[in-house]
């Protein structure tokens, strides 16, 4: 199981999981008790209960790079282009745009 948290600006928004049944997204319940929670994407909408798919969900797999960052990403931290949970993990810390996605480390899910 990988997972990632999903901050909006400097704020943990939810966590978002790999796991032998596909993906899911969730928002954190503190989040969405703040003042003024905003949606991560239009195609996540606020809600308490979690979001799954059996792919990557298709706003954070355009947070991946392309071309020849993506090129950079596959050769340096060698990951298949194909995995995409791996590269949404390994790049996506510091995206274009106010969503950024941290990886959770297995010290931290304990």
């Amino acid at each position: 199981m990988r997972q990632g948290k999903v901050y909006y600006g400097d704020v943990l928004a939810g966590i978002i999981m790999e796991d032998e049944h596909g993906y899911s997204f969730t928002y954190d319940e503190a989040y969405l008790n703040s003042p003024q929670p905003q949606p991560v994407s239009l195609t996540l909408p606020l809600q308490r209960e979690a979001f799954r798919s059996n792919v990557l969900f298709s706003f954070f797999d355009g947070l991946i790079p392309e071309g020849w960052m993506l090129n950079i990403a596959e050769r340096n931290w060698k990951i298949n282009r194909r995995d995409r949970m791996a590269l949404l993990l390994a790049c996506c810390r510091d995206c274009i745009g106010n969503i950024s996605v941290v990886p959770i480390a297995e010290e931290e899910r304990s």
